[in-house]
């Protein structure tokens, strides 16, 4: 069995694309997958109904990343068919990673199949490599913490790095029931980028002061600084036009009910946003609130 952990972004989002920094932390649940013998090389995804065929041809984008994952862990050596069973943890198109999540579990379970033990920048160019099928131009920073889990300092490039913060942060995690293409938000930015590379380039300055201060944040313990730091990565997301109606009213619905910042995680166009919370009462407060706004939401802990 082989997991893939789901991910948040903290901050950082569209522009750890263009070489700024960001900061995500790994979530406790994400994808489990695990491989078996089979009349033919087989990826089942239980939770989705999805059953699809191997086929670096195929027009289905999972067929064709499992084949390539296939034929780079067989290198020209024969080896019998092989099903890769996937149990889902998280949404898909929701901004949590779900996507990397399975390039790393698939790719885990089908090195333990195979008998290999791949270092881990192998692993990580491998579930990259799967994640590019479904995302075009993906940083890398959804598989680089899914594979490590932890909080992260991430420029695109550069070895990730983990922080140790001084409290662990409780988030919660609320879906707004819009789906999120990744693929589709990183090409909206990179258009605005070109329309408006002024206004763009000052906005992505912006996120990636903000992810020092965060991090300056993080290593002091100061919750009340972090939440600042989402309102303001809220404001830069707002200003490249990734966040939407639903997002925004949400995070603001949370606010409202005592979360001590608030903003979207992940492409944008949807997905989730995440709250930062002092205490399980206040996190009771949110979640209400969010229930009450039709939205489902629960709660995490990360850093800890």
């Amino acid at each position: 069995m082989a997991f893939g952990r789901g991910k948040v972004i903290l901050v950082g989002e569209h522009a750890v694309v263009y070489g700024h920094p960001a900061i995500a932390a790994g979530l406790d649940v994400g994808v489990h997958a695990q491989a078996r013998a089979s009349a033919d090389d087989r990826l089942c995804i239980r939770p989705w109904g999805r059953d699809v065929v191997a086929d670096e041809r195929s027009d289905e984008p999972l067929g064709r990343a499992f084949a390539a994952l296939l034929r780079s862990g067989r290198e020209g050596r024969p080896a019998s068919p092989v099903c890769v069973e996937v149990m889902v943890q998280i949404p898909a198109a929701a901004g949590l990673g779900c996507s990397a999540a399975l390039g790393v579990a698939i790719a885990g379970a089908l090195d333990e199949w195979l008998g290999l033990r791949r270092p881990l920048d192998e692993r990580e160019r491998l579930a990259l490599a799967w994640e590019r099928e479904f995302h075009g131009n993906p940083s890398g920073i959804d598989t680089a913490v899914s594979l490590r889990g932890g909080v992260m300092w991430y420029r695109r490039g550069q070895a990730p790095e983990a922080l140790r913060p001084a409290c662990a942060l409780l988030l919660v995690l609320v879906d707004s029931g819009q789906p999120s293409s990744t693929r589709e938000m990183v090409a909206r930015v990179a258009a605005r980028r070109e329309a408006q590379p002024a206004l763009v380039g000052s906005t992505f300055d912006a996120l990636g002061a903000l992810a020092g201060r965060m991090r300056e944040a993080l290593a002091r313990g100061d919750r009340d600084e972090i939440g600042r730091c989402f309102d303001a990565a809220h404001d830069g997301l707002c200003a490249l036009g990734v966040s939407t109606e639903r997002l925004d009213a949400l995070c603001e619905r949370a606010r409202s009910a005592g979360a001590l910042g608030a903003k979207p995680t992940g492409a944008g166009g949807g997905g989730c946003a995440i709250a930062l919370v002092g205490d399980e009462g206040r996190a009771g407060r949110v979640l209400e609130a969010c229930a009450a706004m039709g939205a489902r939401s629960w709660l995490v802990e990360v850093g800890r």
